[in-house]
């Protein structure tokens, strides 16, 4: 196999995953479900605080099911409409929303591409199980950080709590792709071409009820994945002509695996330094992909995942900051990072 060939086949299967997996996650917005989330965690009893976990409950099983892609691009408008419709300040939503998403993208392998990238050939159940605890730690860490670092926000006031009717949730298409995604993440290795059918089929089933597919496709960001994937292939013919250094991380221990991992997020995304540094393979699987998947919370040059989630936060009427991101991350990433390294197998 040419190196071509082979930066290919490294790569085209994850990115056609997500693609299909942001797919399942359009048609299951357009269906309700995330308002009909929003409208159950604005009734919420209790404090901010209690709201606040609630909605990151949420980003983390939408995260874990489908992907932090996903997650940002639709959970983030909907945890800033819960703040202000409980007359909260926004900002513990509006960032908590993309930290919670990196945080918690360790659970399955579509839940972020790094971890079909790194971990090629690994069945949903497998992964699962190996990534167990330095997946729950990981959010859970981020979590009581966030809550810490915005106290005094939260603290502020009650808010209000509205009483106004539930949203009804839409047994239809929407939820059916998101369960079938699900399954088959779990019970494929190699999941992207049936994941893949079901997006189409949601999409067709959308297109002849009536719904615009040019607006579908509009919502999944192709151009900025077009370009990762070029990037992603261009890296791994590179490496593995011997152009570039892939062994850079060879025989590192598990802590500076994963700092360096970090630290090739911010500076070329974590999708290429997923393939830079996995193309020769690794023997720190685990500490690489917590470098790559938690490590772009230090800054807004980290992941895909947070260039949607600052395209969905603008459009739903909030200015982020790329100085105050990293001014949380720095706290965040790096104490998550080690917690997780701590609950890892190896």
């Amino acid at each position: 196999m040419s190196h071509l060939q082979a930066a290919l086949s490294q790569t085209w299967p994850p990115f056609v995953l997500v693609t299909a997996l942001l797919a399942i996650g359009q048609v299951a917005g357009a269906d309700g479900l995330f308002d009909a989330a929003a409208s159950r965690l604005v009734r919420l009893p209790g404090t901010p605080i209690a709201l606040l976990l609630g909605c990151f409950t949420l980003v983390l099983l939408v995260t874990a099911l489908l992907n932090l892609d996903t997650s940002a691009v639709f959970l983030t408008p909907v945890l800033i409409a819960v703040a202000r419709r409980r007359e909260l300040n926004p900002a513990p939503f509006l960032y908590g929303a993309i930290f919670m998403a990196n945080a918690s993208s360790l659970f399955l392998p579509g839940s972020n591409l790094t971890n079909l990238l790194v971990l090629d050939g690994a069945t949903g159940r497998s992964f699962f199980r190996t990534m167990l605890a330095p997946a729950l730690i990981a959010p859970a860490v981020t979590a009581g950080l966030l809550i810490v670092f915005h106290r005094r926000l939260l603290s502020a006031g009650a808010g209000s709590h509205p009483t106004e009717d539930l949203a009804p949730i839409h047994v239809g298409a929407g939820l059916a792709g998101t369960c079938a995604a699900a399954v088959l993440m779990l019970a494929l290795a190699n999941p992207a071409l049936p994941v893949l059918g079901v997006a189409l089929l949601l999409l067709l089933w959308r297109f002849f009820g009536g719904s615009s597919l040019r607006g579908s496709l509009a919502a999944l960001g192709l151009p900025a994945l077009a370009g990762l994937f070029v990037l992603s292939v261009g890296l791994g013919f590179a490496v593995r002509a011997g152009v570039l250094p892939g062994d850079m991380l060879q025989g590192a221990s598990a802590p500076a695996t994963a700092a360096g991992a970090a630290l090739a997020s911010i500076a070329i995304n974590n999708l290429p330094a997923a393939v830079l540094l996995s193309s020769h393979g690794t023997a720190q699987a685990q500490a690489l992909l917590l470098g790559l998947n938690i490590g772009p919370n230090l800054a807004v040059t980290g992941s895909l995942a947070v260039l949607l989630w600052w395209r969905a936060a603008v459009g739903a009427g909030e200015s982020p900051s790329a100085l105050e991101y990293s001014r949380q991350g720095l706290l965040l990433a790096p104490l998550a990072i080690i917690a997780a390294l701590l609950v890892s197998s190896g």
